[in-house]
């Protein structure tokens, strides 16, 4: 058998991301040779690109690497490829053996040259009941080359959720929040959608959230739609502070029902549950209802009533009572009142 050339294997999962001006290459280091025989030492790893079907041109001194690792470069875009309009840059990877002879190329990644979209500014976020409102300053107008814009908002969870002990069951535990996702909003999917904000409503209250934006330009290209995305803004940070109450409940009704054998009459209400995440649940007021200046008074326990329903047996035949409910937080927030409902309880 002739010695082995120690080959490693060609590299299968080289990909490029570029932002503004810069380009990331990610790749993984095979473990084993062409004859299927562990590699033993760090391989030689050489990197190119090339614009078209021009000759890849090496970008970076040759790179030392272990077998099995993750292989990353980094390279700011010389000026001629970082202006004009876009066109593909595909890079490749090399692993040359000690006589500088390799079992072949990587895969292609393929970024695109040319000028990148402007950079976000004047990103700021404020707190609503709905969300994390987030806004910019509208920027130019986008490239004829383009099919599409689009802005992607990154977010990062500053304060990531302690990790599960193994005592606590998986299915009881409630579901840790990714610590980074992206929101796309794409500027040309409605006609009339604003350019400068967004809406993010997956959030939780209380957790504090780092958010940076960029613009992205889709260009066809090769029969395929790729991105050319500009620098990130500067971070901004957002407290989503659980400030605001639930929404105020709807759909009061009262029904008045005369007491039999004996029994005193009540007054059964019920309401439409309120659907926020975080209602601890609800407070009801009554004031008499002959008197429509009347002062208000709860008559509900001190901890908040969880079902939609309530029974005031505290009423007299003849009389006339108004009530109101409101929806209480888990923070403690009071809704408003809701429309008033009024009884008249029937005399025997």
């Amino acid at each position: 058998m002739p010695p082995s050339l120690k080959l490693p294997d060609p590299v299968t999962d080289l990909s490029a991301t570029r932002t503004g001006n810069q380009v990331a290459l990610t790749w993984t280091m095979p473990r084993k040779s062409t004859d299927k025989l562990l590699l033993k030492g760090n391989i030689a790893v050489r990197i190119c690109r090339k614009e078209g079907a021009a000759t890849c041109e090496p970008v970076a001194n040759t790179l030392s690497l272990a077998p099995g690792a993750d292989g990353a470069f980094t390279e700011t875009l010389p000026a001629a490829l970082a202006s004009g309009p876009p066109r593909p840059l595909s890079y490749l990877v090399d692993l040359p053996n000690h006589s500088g002879r390799t079992a072949g190329d990587s895969n292609p990644a393929t970024v695109l040259a040319g000028e990148a979209p402007a950079p976000v500014a004047n990103l700021s976020g404020t707190v609503t009941r709905e969300g994390i409102a987030l806004s910019w300053a509208r920027g130019p107008a986008a490239s004829p080359h383009s099919a599409s814009s689009a802005i992607r908002l990154h977010r990062k969870l500053l304060r990531p959720q302690p990790a599960r002990p193994n005592s606590q069951p998986a299915l009881l535990a409630p579901q840790p929040e990714p610590v980074e996702q992206t929101l796309l909003v794409d500027l040309g999917a409605q006609p009339g959608l604003a350019a400068d904000r967004a809406l993010d409503n997956n959030i939780r209250p209380g957790e504090t959230y780092e958010y940076r934006a960029q613009r992205v330009a889709r260009i066809p290209a090769n029969g395929q739609t790729l991105e050319l995305a500009g620098e990130l803004s500067a971070p901004i940070r957002v407290e989503a502070a659980d400030i605001f109450p639930p929404a105020v409940p709807t759909g009061l009704a009262a029904v008045a029902t005369v007491g039999e054998n004996g029994a005193p009459p009540t007054i059964d209400l019920s309401w439409q549950p309120v659907t926020d995440s975080d209602l601890a649940g609800y407070a009801l007021y009554r004031r008499e209802g002959d008197n429509p200046g009347g002062t208000w008074e709860r008559i509900s326990p001190p901890q908040p009533l969880v079902p939609p329903a309530f029974r005031d047996d505290h009423v007299l035949p003849g009389h006339s009572y108004g009530y109101a409910v409101s929806a209480i937080g888990q923070n403690g927030h009071e809704s408003a009142r809701s429309v008033e409902a009024e009884e008249t309880v029937p005399t025997p």
